[in-house]
């Protein structure tokens, strides 16, 4: 069996996504998703103009062999553009693959670890009424588990907050925009935040929270410290990680669990931080770290330091990794919890999928697969429009981590 056509479709069903579909010359396919969220069209170049070319003639069985062609033979490792076009392609030959046994893709992996998924959703307000009102709405929907974020007085815009009337999408406009940030005010707020959510609906939800990387390991401590009452499920991204040292400080603080990992690309960013358990969760995903095959060595690391998994599932992420996410998610034993936040109908229709929540749960279906494909003809009447993330300044005009 050979590899004898490989491609990327690039499409916009209300945010753009990176698709790359391999087909063999028995007439299986396979897709994988390889997007990158505000650099989408770096991966789609990455992908014509060095790596499908490469692909054509091999056999699509030799998934390990084809990993390391790619990973080891570009000597420019890593990195979010090689990894995440690697992992498109990656993805897409396990789907190969598990098409041609005629199962599942976690059965392929080993067989489930377990009857559900988890997940969890957003409940996102301009204020703390508004937020509260969106955690009750998520909790009619079944959720166990709510992230949640709030508006902070003061504070313009939030990450994390939708305008009026609309989902969340932070890729929202043509060029970056500028937001401005306080830390003093959003330290001083989220424990009121949170005290507001447990006081009405208690202890038994699952919260979340992500600071997305805006605070000092020091403000990190005292944020944990301070949230230690309403005991969160994780506290996500609450450094910037370039500097692994500083989880430490934020451990020796607070017990609150530590989450981590969306902008990771490979095992060596997150091994120290495993080895030395400073962090609870991992949260690299299918399409940023590599495809499956590198997910299951991190997945397997972290299960050795009491690390759980906790996979990076916003709607930057189409409904192809999401699929495939959920395949990893029934099999890895060390699974904590899957972040979902629900694709529109539009989305939907371009992309047709196997997997089904109900009641705050997830199964990956049983098609032969990842369980997604993509309508080609659909997909092409909505062309890349190009959207960038925004960026972060001080209130005194200083640059700062978005």
């Amino acid at each position: 069996m050979k590899i004898t056509a490989a491609k990327v479709i690039v499409c916009c069903p209300g945010r753009n996504f990176v698709t790359v579909k391999i087909t063999t010359d028995e007439g299986v396919y396979g897709i994988g998703d390889a997007t990158l969220n505000g650099r989408e069209k770096s991966v789609v170049s990455y992908l014509e103009d060095y790596m499908l070319p490469a692909l054509i003639g091999k056999d699509p069985q030799r998934i390990e062999d084809i990993w390391q062609f790619f990973y080891r033979g570009a000597y420019w490792r890593r990195g979010p553009v090689g990894m995440c076009a690697l992992a498109g392609i990656d993805t897409a030959l396990w789907d190969i693959k598990a098409k041609l046994a005629g199962m599942p893709l976690y059965q392929l992996l080993g067989g489930r670890s377990r009857d559900r998924i988890m997940a969890y959703t957003h409940a996102n307000g301009k204020d703390i009424p508004s937020t509260l009102d969106a955690v009750a709405q998520a909790q009619e929907q079944g959720y166990k588990a709510i992230r949640i974020q709030c508006g902070i007085p003061g504070v313009a815009s939030t990450y994390g907050v939708a305008k009026e009337g609309k989902s969340y999408e932070p890729a929202d406009a043509d060029l970056p925009t500028e937001s401005v940030w306080s830390t003093e005010k959003y330290l001083n707020f989220a424990p009121k935040l949170f005290q507001a959510v447990r006081d009405q609906f208690g202890d038994d939800i699952h919260l979340l929270h992500d600071v997305h990387h805006r605070l000092t390991p020091i403000e990190a401590a005292r944020l944990g410290k301070e949230l230690e009452p309403y005991h969160l499920f994780w506290m996500e991204d609450a450094v910037p990680a370039e500097n692994q040292e500083g989880f430490k400080l934020i451990r020796q603080h607070t017990t609150t669990p530590i989450a981590v990992g969306e902008v990771f690309n490979s095992i060596h960013d997150c091994r120290e931080l495993m080895q030395n358990q400073l962090i609870d969760y991992i949260r690299t995903t299918i399409v940023h770290g590599g495809g499956i095959t590198h997910l299951r060595r991190i997945a397997d690391l972290a299960s050795l330091f009491h690390v759980r998994t906790g996979f990076h599932g916003a709607t930057d992420l189409s409904p192809v990794c999401m699929g495939a996410a959920l395949h990893f998610d029934y099999w890895v034993p060390n699974f904590g919890i899957q972040e979902h936040m629900p694709h529109s109908e539009l989305m939907e229709s371009v992309f047709t999928r196997h997997y089904q929540f109900e009641d705050g749960y997830f199964t990956p279906g049983e098609a032969p697969g990842h369980g997604v494909d993509i309508n080609e003809e659909l997909a092409a009447k909505y062309p890349y429009k190009r959207a960038c993330l925004p960026v972060n300044r001080l209130e005194d005009g200083t640059l700062w981590h978005w």
